[in-house]
């Protein structure tokens, strides 16, 4: 990746936008030009990258002129208004948002995955999958390719800083709070998060189901090119800063053994298996996940009540691989294209 590109992030005074350019840094991204951009209130403000002190722009008058790889994480709602601007006038533009997920001529890729798809991109836009898909696609893709995977039940234990900032400093204020014996008042989530699970996050659908837990089903459709298989999925909200962990039980078409689960997983590219029948021989989002690139997977073993089925724990950081890395992932296959 020697020829140098000019690269746009959008977003970049949020958690995912900071990661986005430490990543970027560390992996020696062949950054040109960089331009940080975000809305009109947090423009002015001073960001270091890699030494050197740039001032964020404000997205809204800006001119995507010359930028080749833009980056989005700034929601939805942006990505709607301003990707197919950037997109027009040359940039290939990896989003972050859910806004093109689902859209059939913008490919959802997972870089250990599906990358082929990178190039495949009509629209000149290119969708980051949402992150607990992200991190349960890099496990199960490799066992998937082994023997088909017909059904998949997942519970989600999804960290706070999914939520933004604002989530996150709700949960910090609250746990404050209680451990001084105040009363909380939940502002960000709709019930305390301090010392608590909730079974709930993003809207309702008509299903009863959230339609986080419906991501799940429809991206994991989409990037593996399975609309057979089937998902059952529960995301829950838990008082953690960072990683996300999944408790996912699979049944494939022919039985995989654990210990052939073991051996594909080790094998995989962005995978680190951590599996003692031991106290501590298994991921956590404290001691293993947080502020780390890997996929960590453990306590693999068969299910009892399937005879083709097996269990794993899935742990990662769900801002770095579950949105920052692979984004910048996608960028480098970009960049590889020449």
């Amino acid at each position: 990746m020697s020829k140098k590109v000019n690269v746009a992030v959008v977003g970049a005074t949020g958690a995912v936008g900071e990661t986005m350019l430490a990543i970027l840094a560390k992996r020696r991204f062949p950054v040109g030009e960089l331009y940080l951009l975000a809305s009109e209130r947090s423009a002015g403000e001073s960001i270091d990258y890699r030494g050197e002190e740039y001032i964020v722009q404000n997205l809204a008058t800006f001119d995507p002129s010359g930028v080749d790889i833009a980056l989005f994480s700034a929601g939805g709602g942006v990505s709607k208004e301003y990707a197919p601007k950037f997109a027009a006038a040359g940039a290939v533009v990896i989003d972050n948002s859910s806004a093109f997920r689902y859209d059939d001529d913008v490919p959802l890729v997972v870089s250990e995955v599906n990358p082929g798809e990178v190039a495949n991109r009509p629209r000149g836009i290119i969708a980051n999958p949402n992150c607990s898909t992200m991190q349960m696609l890099v496990a199960l893709a490799p066992l998937h390719r082994e023997s088909r995977i017909e059904r998949i039940n997942v519970a989600t234990y999804q960290s706070v800083s999914g939520g933004g900032r604002s989530a996150m400093e709700e949960l910090g204020r609250q746990t404050g709070a209680l451990l001084n014996f105040q009363d909380v008042k939940p502002e960000r989530f709709p019930v305390q998060i301090a010392f608590n699970l909730i079974p709930h996050i993003d809207d309702f659908q008509d299903n009863g189901f959230t339609k986080e837990e419906m991501k799940l089903v429809w991206e994991t459709r989409k990037i593996l090119g399975d609309e057979g298989i089937l998902v059952n999925p529960t995301a829950v909200r838990v008082p953690v800063f960072y990683g996300h962990s999944e408790a996912v039980a699979i049944e494939t078409e022919r039985r995989i053994t654990p210990e052939r689960a073991r051996e594909l997983l080790r094998a995989a590219p962005g995978v680190e298996v951590v599996d003692e029948r031991k106290a501590g021989g298994y991921p956590t989002p404290v001691t293993h996940a947080s502020g780390n690139d890997a996929v960590y997977v453990g306590r693999i073993r068969e299910d009892l009540s399937h005879p083709r089925g097996l269990n794993l724990w899935i742990v990662s950081d769900n801002i770095r691989k579950g949105a920052a890395l692979n984004a910048v992932q996608l960028a480098e296959l970009v960049v590889a294209e020449g």
